[in-house]
Order: C-alpha cells, then sequence, then structure tokens
C-alpha cells in the first residue's frame, strides 16, 4: 500500500462535514469575540477571574471530545483528545516565551490580557494556514509523513540542547528581526497609551511600545506553528480534528497566563519532557510513513501515544516541582530598554 492511496482512506474518514466545519468555525470566532469584549476596558486580572474563564475553557474542549466520541466513536474521541493534550502542552511552552516578551517590553499588567488576546488571534489565523498546507501535502506528497517526522524531531533535537546548555531563556528587543523592522519604518514613542498601537506626535504619526509587543508576538506565533501543527498531524490525519485541537487549546491561553504566571518558571523541567514528546511523535510519524510502504513495519496505537504523552508531562511536573521547591517564583529577566 502506498503513503498516497493510505491517505485517500483515511481523508474520507474525516468528520469534518462542512455543517460541523461552518458550525466550529463560527463557535471559535464568538468565543474570540467574546474575549475581545472582556477585555474591552484593560485591567489587571484577579485570580478569580482566571480560575474561572480557565475552567470554562478546559471544560468546553472536553465536554467537545466527549460529543465527538459519543457521535462519531472512540478512535475519534481518543485522537482528539491525544492531540488537545498535545497542543496544550506546547502551548505552555509558547506562554512562558510570551510571558518573557510582556517582561521585555515592560508592558503594564493592565494591558497584558490585550496583547495575548491579539496573540491568540494571530496564531489561530497561522494555525489555519499551516493546517491547510499541511493537508495538501499530505495528499500530495507520499513522503510528507517522514517530511513531518523529521521536522519535529529536529525541533525535539534543538530543544533538548537549550535544556542542556542550562543557559535560561532570555528576550532581546533590540535584537528582534520584526522590532527592528518597525523601528525603521515608523518612529516609535517611549510609553504605552493604552491599547492604542499609534499615536501622532510632532505632527508625525507613530508607533507605541503596545504595537512593537503585539508584532513580536505575532512573529513568535510562526515559529509555533511549524512545530504544533505537524506534532498533531503525527496524532491524527483528520485536519478538522486538527484544527479543533489547535483552536481550543488557544482559545483558552488567555486566561492561563494568569493562573500560571507564577507556577512557569518552576517547570524547569518542562522543555526536556516537550523534546521527548516531540521525538516520540516524530518516530510515531516515521513509522506510520514506512508502515503505508511497508505493511509489515508496526504503528503506534493512538491511544499507547496518549498513555506516553500523560506519562511524560506528569513526570516533568512533578521532577520540575520538586528540584525548585525550595525556590521562590521569579520573573523572568526584564530587558527594559527600546531605544
Amino acid at each position: 500500500m502506498t503513503g498516497s492511496s493510505y491517505l485517500s482512506a483515511a481523508e474520507l474518514s474525516s468528520v469534518g462535514s462542512p455543517t460541523l466545519w461552518a458550525v466550529t468555525i463560527v463557535g471559535v470566532v464568538a468565543l474570540l469575540v467574546l474575549d475581545f469584549l472582556v477585555t474591552r476596558r484593560p485591567h489587571e486580572v484577579s485570580m478569580r477571574e482566571a480560575l474561572g474563564w480557565s475552567a470554562f475553557y478546559i471544560a468546553l474542549p472536553l465536554a467537545f471530545g466527549a460529543w465527538l466520541g459519543s457521535r462519531f466513536g472512540s478512535q475519534q474521541g481518543v485522537e482528539y483528545l491525544t492531540g488537545y493534550l498535545v497542543e496544550k502542552s506546547l502551548s505552555v511552552d509558547n506562554l512562558f516565551v510570551f510571558m518573557l516578551l510582556l517582561a521585555a517590553f515592560a508592558v503594564p499588567a493592565v494591558l497584558a490580557q490585550r496583547v495575548l488576546l491579539y496573540g491568540i488571534a494571530g496564531a489561530l489565523v497561522l494555525r489555519a494556514v499551516f493546517i491547510a498546507l499541511g493537508a495538501a501535502a499530505l495528499q500530495t506528497l507520499d513522503f510528507a509523513f517522514l517530511l513531518f517526522a523529521v521536522i519535529l524531531i529536529v525541533t525535539a533535537i534543538k530543544l533538548l540542547r537549550d535544556a542542556l546548555s542550562g543557559h535560561e531563556q532570555e528576550v532581546d528587543i533590540n535584537k528582534m528581526r520584526s522590532v527592528k523592522l518597525l523601528r525603521k519604518v515608523m518612529p516609535v514613542v517611549d510609553d504605552y497609551h493604552g491599547t492604542r498601537m499609534t499615536i501622532r506626535q510632532q505632527g508625525r504619526r507613530a508607533l507605541t511600545p503596545f504595537a512593537l509587543v503585539v508584532v513580536a508576538v505575532l512573529a513568535t506565533d510562526i515559529v509555533f506553528a511549524v512545530d504544533s501543527v505537524p506534532a498533531v498531524y503525527g496524532i491524527t490525519e483528520d485536519p478538522y480534528l486538527v484544527f479543533a485541537t489547535n483552536a481550543f487549546a488557544l482559545l483558552g491561553l488567555r486566561a492561563l497566563y494568569f493562573v500560571l504566571h507564577a507556577a512557569l518558571s518552576r517547570l524547569v523541567h518542562l522543555s526536556y519532557g516537550l523534546a521527548i514528546i516531540l521525538a516520540f511523535i516524530g518516530v510515531k510519524l516515521g513509522l506510520h510513513w514506512a508502515h503505508g510502504i511497508w505493511s509489515g513495519v508496526p504503528e503506534i496505537p493512538t491511544l499507547a501515544s496518549l498513555g506516553v504523552i500523560i506519562g511524560v508531562l506528569i513526570v516533568v511536573t512533578v521532577t520540575s516541582l520538586r528540584a525548585t521547591r525550595d525556590q521562590a517564583p521569579r520573573e523572568p529577566e526584564v530587558v527594559p530598554e527600546r531605544h
């Protein structure tokens, strides 16, 4: 059996009917609009508010997964749940980078959630584009699964190398290409002016630091999409399930950021866990590609993948908390200079 014929069969079994796609997209847009309405008046987020929204954005995708399982079968339900768990674990690492960016740009606490929301909206658009490109690649390239496997394994090696180097992640905004480009195009003022991205100063239109941090967050979304979309395609070949897992994992990031803000710096072993997960999914994709050519090559069942992913996340969380139990949560290093 060739890779192309295998994919054609998978494509025919997709649960994504036009109606389901339309309802899902409308629902995602509605939730995104709701988040923008909630944050229309900048304010500091209380833990109670963050916990409430986080609970909602965890309960909603779990309920949706239960509906998928009852409507389309347990296999689709397990694929969705496994993909969602992968995307959610990757999103926690994304949150840490967002935390570094917010600190580097000295974003006022009242504006943090609006910055995050712009990042989430941009990520949703980029993920949709990458998902469509991934689906097209799987339909036309016999070696697409192998290509995705290589991407994930290379990413896993980079994560592991960075973790073993012992260097803490930091952000130097003066070296960011997106920031340097914007500064060449328009002048930038020093102070925030609420959520305004531009102001008129001395008769000229100038950018605010809020515009810079939003663009910086959007630029990082591109990198995240390159890793996350192949990862979830390693769990399911159904583009609809890939989109649903990405959308639900991203929508709750705004609230989750404020819940995990103090704890993120304690997850010191998260990079090791993500490296293991990405490498495991890469191997799974490689075996899947080989099985499409040589039927004797074994495949890794999705349920087994779910067990491995849960096990790795539990281990790295426990070891991280034990390793940092005597340390007080600390803020990431701030690089305040903007000139």
